[in-house]
């Protein structure tokens, strides 16, 4: 437990203090925010505000995780590896993505194809790895297995290995870009994307110590957790929270720096790959519920508009629609908030509540 400890204080000096330094450096070199002109007229202030923010929770994430492990003269686990991959990999992608809007001074960046063609290349690489590297009993950090809470009776290899591999890559694929697209769009106000990051890897340091507390590889037993290297996940997961808090200081209201699509996008890999190694594919739905309210909020908007000529919202995401009926910024944010705050408190009761039952 020494060693989540030591990677969360790490990660948090990086994400406090780094992220001072290198709002400095993004000013001198001019590196702002671009600003639409069609969005809700009181952003048109944050024109200018330095953004690739990101690059400094990733720093933070990466730095605290491997100084973690060198401290308490621990090795990286293949699982924790593996979701530092994803963070670093979209991040990079969300990185060149946020340079091509400071360099060319637009709000478009990269083209969509060309970011999700990079994003299903990361996003395969991992989900073909995480078939791969079995520990002693077996175990590889993904599973052909539908998870919950834990694997369920849904299994992706009924066809046979080939057959659930390639199913397993889509599904994969899926889910990272559900959970990144979701920090991506939530992403839109002062706080608000740092804040809800900050309680869903929170809620994964959590399950991920429990799931190493009553794990089958030192507690077997018919509840226990076939979860390959939890205390390890329990680290990233520490980490990229400590991190996001470290962030969130400069990043509150009013926001001196964005993370932009460099923390949004690996941000959402990581918290993919999190649910993707420790069981929890589906359950991440509720625990980010905040990130798949906006998510839906968008695909509502323009369905409707495409199918009626009709918007369901004043504005999407969702937040930019309170926005737009006159809620001040911190409002939302802090209401957002508690809302997320509830879909992780429900998540952890279902995933408390099944090792209760059964």
């Amino acid at each position: 437990m020494k060693v989540v400890l030591i990677g969360a204080l790490i990660a948090l000096a990086v994400g406090l203090f780094g992220t001072r330094i290198f709002i400095k450096f993004l000013v001198r070199r001019g590196y702002g925010q671009f600003i639409r002109d069609d969005g809700p007229t009181s952003h048109h202030t944050k024109r200018g505000t330095p953004t690739m923010g990101g690059a400094i929770i990733i720093a933070g994430s990466v730095s605290g995780y491997f100084l973690a492990h060198l401290l308490s003269w621990s090795p990286p686990t293949v699982s924790g590896c593996l979701v530092i991959f994803l963070l670093v990999g979209l991040g990079l992608v969300g990185f060149a993505d946020d340079w091509m809007k400071i360099s060319h001074q637009r709000s478009l960046g990269l083209r969509s194809v060309q970011k999700l063609v990079l994003q299903v290349l990361v996003s395969t690489v991992f989900a073909i790895l995480a078939t791969r590297f079995g520990d002693k009993g077996g175990r590889t950090p993904g599973s052909f297995h539908i998870s919950f809470v834990r694997d369920t009776w849904v299994n992706l290899a009924f066809g046979g290995t080939a057959l659930a591999v390639i199913l397993f890559v889509l599904w994969a694929n899926l889910i990272v870009a559900g959970t990144s697209n979701g920090v991506n769009l939530t992403d839109g106000l002062d706080g608000l994307a740092t804040g809800v990051s900050c309680m869903v890897f929170g809620a994964y340091v959590l399950i991920s110590v429990w799931q190493y507390n009553q794990n089958c590889e030192y507690h077997f037993s018919t509840k226990c957790y076939q979860v390959r290297d939890p205390l390890d996940l329990a680290v990233v997961a520490a980490c990229v929270m400590a991190s996001c808090f470290g962030f969130l200081w400069w990043n509150a209201t009013p926001a001196k720096i964005f993370m932009g699509d460099t923390g949004s996008l690996g941000l959402g890999g990581a918290l993919a790959g999190l649910a993707i190694c420790s069981r929890t594919e589906l359950l991440v739905v509720i625990l980010a519920g905040l990130f798949v309210l906006e998510t839906v909020s968008v695909i509502l908007q323009v369905g409707s508009f495409k199918l009626r000529r009709k918007r369901v919202f004043r504005m999407a995401p969702l937040h930019h629609h309170f926005e737009m009926l006159g809620w001040e910024q911190v409002t939302v944010v802090i209401r957002f908030w508690i809302i997320a705050g509830l879909c992780v408190a429900v998540a952890l009761g279902l995933f408390y509540a099944e090792w209760v039952v059964t």
